[in-house]
This record gives C-alpha cells, structure tokens and sequence, in this order.
C-alpha cells in the first residue's frame, strides 16, 4: 500500500498559492477552513490554530493531498539550508512537456530536467514557488527492481516522495526504522546541482542521499546536508516554514504509538477531514526536531 497521505506547507497569501496550484498544477480545492486548536497543538504549534487552510488534491483524484496553511514568513528562513522537509516530488507523465509549462509559471526553475546518475529510470526536474517551497516534477520513464514506482496518470499527477534534510543521516534512518518501522532503501552519493548552489560548493561534488520504504513503496527521501547548515528558523508555538510537515497513514499504527509514545507531540487524536477521514492521528517530533504525522489505518 502507498503510506504518503498529505504534505502541509506554509504560505504567505493562500487564495494567490491556491490559485498556483490550481491553475498551473492541475491541483482542485477540496476542503477550506481554519486550523482546529486541538490539530494545531498535535503538531506543537498551538499558535497556528485558527489560520486559514485549503487541502488540495491531484487532478488524478489520488488520495495524497496538499495542505496550504496562510502564516507570515520568517525573514530567516532560506529554502534548502536548514533540517526539516525540504521539498515535495510529484510524478509526471512528460517532464519535458511540464518545463515548457513551468518556464510560462510564476514558478522558478532551479533545475532543468536531467536524469539522475545511474538512475536512467528517473528524469526529474525542481521548480521553486513564490513562498520558496520546493517541488520536484519526476517522470518514472521504467521501472527499478527495489521499488513499485507511480506512473502519473495526468499531466501533473501524485505526490511520490517527500524529500528531508538532515544534519545525521545514519541517525535518521535509524530512527524512522526503530520508531515508524520503515526500512532501508538505499543510499548513494550523486550530482546535486541544487544543493551545490544552494551552499556554494563545486557542482561535480557529490551529496550522499537514501531512502525509506514499506515493503516495495518507497516515499522518503532524506539528504544529508553539509556542516554549514543548521536548524529551521520560524515563530515560536508555529509550524515550521517551507515544508512544515510529512503526513502519513501508519499500517500498525497503534503499536507505534504505544511502544514510542515518547516521541508524540499529544496523544492521538481523531480528526475529521480529507486527510483523517475520522480517524486517529498523532505527531511525532523525530531528529532535528522534524514533524511526521501518523494517521491510523
């Protein structure tokens, strides 16, 4: 089964990022409100209750969601230097049509399409939007003998993988396998082109990257960052800037909880909603103080 159920990301202006997804995503509105206090406080951001939000869903109708919540933006906060969720990756079905797209959107390119080394399997390109957030547009070209990859059924279809920075990625990954009960996928050092530029270093040096599975789904991404980075800056009680968190639907969900109930935020909670469906959910806040949101099954 797919774990990934939403990403949730902060925006200056909802109704303008509503309507950039909508008009150049192919993204459709399906719930609108304000930040329940109890959900607010789950995340250990009580001083987000009461913003307004939208849940966004794919063109495709597929059940993996898009939370817009409207805060201020930190003036501190840069894209890709600091721990935390750092991008969103979206399956396409021609990368090369969706560039000629993205050049005519107000959403910046900051890596063209270009495949991936040893990875002929995965041509993906990133765009970044007016609220510095960071979306990966992939094409799944073939399959890979590890993982059951999507195949976008729309232009511009489902969120895949969420993709992390970390300070340790050993721990990480060791976490995620001890707390959530995800394995290990791979790792391996390649070309990153956007984080080079991001911290300034050479193109040709390479970045050491893995991912995180349940059974052959993979969805996490979680990239070590150099020394030179640091922890998110944000309002205190608030969500996270950028990404602010990963939501997903835990298949053994209450024996995680139970055996690391250390780690939630609050107890588990039901919530109503396209994301919860009237289900249980709770946060946990993992290394680098990185939020991930389990849903029940």
């Amino acid at each position: 089964m797919k774990l990934l159920r939403a990403a949730t990301l902060n925006v200056r202006d909802l109704k303008r990022s509503e309507a950039l997804y909508r008009d150049w995503l192919f993204y459709r509105t399906v719930e609108s409100g304000v930040l329940a206090r109890d959900l607010a406080c789950s995340w250990g951001a009580p001083n987000s209750a009461g913003l307004p939000y939208v849940v966004m869903q794919p063109e495709s109708g597929a059940d993996i969601y898009l939370r817009l919540v409207q805060d201020e933006p930190h003036p501190d906060y840069e894209a890709l230097k600091t721990y935390g969720w750092a991008a969103i990756e979206i399956c396409v079905d021609d990368v090369l049509k969706v560039n000629e797209r993205m050049l005519q959107s107000p959403f910046k390119i900051i890596g063209p399409p270009r495949e991936l080394d040893g990875m002929p399997a995965i041509f993906p390109m990133q765009v970044q939007g007016p609220d510095d957030e960071i979306v990966y547009l992939t094409q799944i070209r073939d399959d890979l003998p590890m993982y059951d990859l999507p195949r976008a059924t729309s232009l511009i279809d489902r969120q895949f993988i969420h993709v992390c920075a970390v300070s340790d990625l050993t721990g990480a990954l060791t976490w995620c396998q001890n707390v959530l009960g995800l394995s290990f996928g791979r790792d391996m050092d390649i070309v990153y082109t956007m984080l080079a530029n991001a911290f300034g270093v050479p193109f040709e040096q390479k970045f050491t990257i893995a991912t995180l599975t349940h059974d052959r789904d993979v969805f996490f991404e979680f990239d070590q960052l150099p020394p030179v980075a640091g922890p998110r800056p944000g309002w205190k009680g608030r969500l996270p800037q950028g990404v602010s968190l990963s939501t997903i639907v835990l298949p053994d969900f209450r024996e995680r909880v139970r055996e690391h109930a250390k780690w939630l935020i609050t107890p588990p909670t039901v919530h109503q909603g396209e994301i919860y469906q009237g289900k249980r959910a709770a946060t946990m806040r993992g290394p680098d103080g990185i939020l991930f949101e389990l849903v029940e099954l």
